[in-house]
């Protein structure tokens, strides 16, 4: 047993000290926070997440500017400490919790301090519970909430403020998903792993629209909602509906998606959501799907990388798998007359028969 920080605080979930986390080797306690200009312009996303089994720790920043998207990457050892938010040249601040954060960076030539505050109550997604064949592939809750930025982004010497009005979302997930090195453990004969994903938080002038989607195969969802946020709503002012329903064609030679429009239903009507794609955002610049900074990969004590790739020289269907997962900044209309932006995510690994995906490596 350790005692740390965290357990002078009422935070047990187990009879054992906040150091240990049950038993799944896979649990995950994760910080992720993205934002962009008005005009979608000055994309830019930190992560960071502790994986308690694994004794690692890493973090991640990443943003675009002039075509390039810049990456920082970190681990270290955990050292059992939860209340530790930093990993080498990137660390978290909870200002006030489920309300205001800073994410600060300052390493390799990227510095950055971005303080977050939040448009209204966190939404509460429904729990993330799937299985492959008989195995548990995730079990996870994530807390979502839209809100606005104030800050800088430094590279290599030279300073952006953010602009007036930048806006995004961040989001708390903890559970169980696939963390650290791959389980090379057969599923079992005759089943196919696949995995379909969308999400789209929105930030209109009034009000923020999130909704999400996890389908099998045969695109049947087992996990999916849409949230209406007015500003300064508490928790029991959101709309929230599972009828929702998402059109969004694959742009030619990916699995990409190009543009969408989001059916939400409500009492009143139908509220209609057109996106149409500005800039595109590889996901790897978080360690999602990366082969060398996937999530919980252990590095030794500490290990800091800076990365930078041109997105026009991004192949959508490496061999690795690293360049499907996206997150495409769009223009956002409303049905009811307001503009405003957002992000539509997307990760397709499989098949996916509404879109004719038959094998791993097929495409639109």
């Amino acid at each position: 047993m350790m005692l740390t920080k965290g357990d002078d605080f009422p935070l047990h979930q187990t009879p054992e000290p906040v150091a240990y986390a049950g038993t799944d080797r896979n649990f995950y306690d994760r910080y992720f926070f993205n934002g962009y200009a008005p005009d979608g312009s000055g994309f830019f996303g930190a992560a960071f997440g502790i994986y308690p089994h694994l004794n690692v720790a890493d973090a991640h920043f990443t943003f675009i500017r002039d075509g390039v998207q810049y990456a920082l990457h970190a681990s270290r050892e955990l050292n059992m400490e939860r209340f530790d938010l930093t990993v080498g040249p990137i660390s978290i601040e909870v200002v006030e919790p489920l309300q205001e954060l800073v994410v600060r960076v300052n390493g390799e030539g990227i510095a950055a301090e971005l303080r977050f505050k939040g448009r209204a109550f966190p939404i509460e997604e429904p729990r993330f519970t799937f299985r492959i064949g008989p195995r548990t592939f995730m079990d996870y809750t994530r807390m979502t909430q839209n809100g606005f930025y104030t800050g800088w982004i430094e590279l290599d010497g030279v300073r952006h403020d953010l602009v007036p009005g930048t806006s995004g979302t961040r989001d708390r997930s903890w559970g169980v998903r696939p963390v650290g090195a791959s389980d090379a453990q057969p599923h079992g004969h005759g089943v196919v792993q696949s995995f379909f994903w969308q999400w789209t938080p929105i930030n209109l002038p009034s009000r923020s629209l999130f909704f999400h989607i996890n389908a099998d195969r045969h695109g049947a969802p087992w996990n999916t909602r849409a949230v209406i946020a007015p500003d300064g709503a508490g928790h029991d002012a959101l709309y929230e509906t599972p009828s929702a329903v998402m059109e969004a064609p694959m742009e030619p030679g990916t699995r990409w998606p190009a543009g969408g429009t989001l059916t939400i239903q409500r009492p009143e009507g139908p509220l209609e959501v057109t996106f149409e794609p500005l800039v595109r955002f590889q996901m790897r610049g978080l360690g999602y799907t990366s082969p060398r900074w996937n999530h919980g990969l252990y590095h030794g004590p500490l290990e800091v990388e800076r990365e930078q790739f041109v997105l026009a020289d991004i192949g959508p269907m490496a061999p690795t798998m690293d360049n499907l997962h996206v997150q495409i900044v769009s223009k956002v209309t409303t049905s009811d007359g307001e503009t405003g932006m957002g992000v539509f995510e997307q990760l397709i690994l499989g098949p996916y028969d509404p879109y004719g995906l038959k094998e791993y490596f097929d495409h639109g």
